[in-house]
């Protein structure tokens, strides 16, 4: 008889940085969240998870956001001014300090709002409390296209968008290896049919912005490895923004990841 296992799919709204908190907080076990947040987490000493896959192999397209009537028109505009994210250590606060790098800006200087979701960082933008907030761009564009706030700009992260964590413990390295091999994607000819039809019912989005998306990502292989480069890579761009401090002796990438779950390539 087959030996059938079951996960639940529980869903946040609030980001990857919500995502972090559940992991710490014991609230779940394995969670596919966004790459810089989860690597700057276990740099700044987080044991509540370590890495053990990779998930999507392609850049995520971080919108710059506005008000509607705000009077930023460009990611120039917006230094030294307040930006908002959904929470510390989320990947809108470190994709904010990687656009702060690109334009030259001291990222000592920048400030933070916390409005903990998209709807909370829309309100923050039209009320002026925020100047900005940063989001991936399909995700916000029904926001945009109903007129509740503007596009002035976008930063693509710098590295591979995805990864797979899990907490060191609860999830057990069988059960995770297990997961891991079973993780499979569609077939290109799917994802231009069946996908665009989910996606469509589920969610609501309009059939072009599906396939546009859809155009954007690309998966791995093998979900259980891990490109070392993913990790000293997007180590080295937050070190430079001064988001995460490398130790004495600098980061070992190990440390990042349950080897006896994930390989290193």
């Amino acid at each position: 008889m087959t030996e059938r296992r079951s996960f639940w799919l529980n869903a946040r709204p609030g980001g990857t940085g919500q995502l972090i908190s559940r992991l710490t907080n014991d609230e779940i076990d394995i969670a596919i969240a966004l790459t810089d947040p989860l690597i700057s987490g276990i740099a700044k000493g987080s044991t509540a998870y370590k890495l053990v896959g990779s998930y999507v192999n392609t850049p995520l397209n971080w919108a710059v956001i506005t008000g509607t009537k705000s009077k930023y028109q460009s990611i120039s505009d917006l230094q030294n001014t307040t930006i908002g994210i959904s929470r510390l250590g989320s990947g809108s606060q470190t994709m904010a300090y990687v656009m702060a790098l690109q334009q030259g800006w001291p990222t000592d200087k920048l400030e933070f709002k916390i409005n903990n979701d998209i709807r909370g960082l829309i309100d923050s933008v039209n009320d002026d409390t925020t100047s900005a907030f940063m989001w991936e761009w399909f995700t916000t564009k029904p926001f945009v296209d109903a007129g509740e706030a503007r596009f002035i700009g976008s930063v693509p992260t710098p590295w591979p968008s995805w990864l797979i964590a899990a907490h060191p413990t609860r999830a057990a390295t069988e059960a995770l290896t297990k997961f891991l091999a079973t993780l499979s994607f569609d077939s290109e000819e799917s994802r231009k049919t069946a996908n665009v039809e989910f996606i469509k019912a589920k969610f609501g989005y309009p059939e072009e912005d599906i396939r546009a998306w859809l155009k954007t990502v690309a998966y791995p292989q093998d979900c259980a490895t891990i490109p070392i480069s993913v990790i000293t890579d997007t180590l080295s761009v937050l070190e430079k923004a001064g988001f995460v401090k490398s130790p004495e002796g600098g980061f070992d990438v190990h440390h990042f990841v349950n080897t006896d779950v994930v390989k290193l390539t």
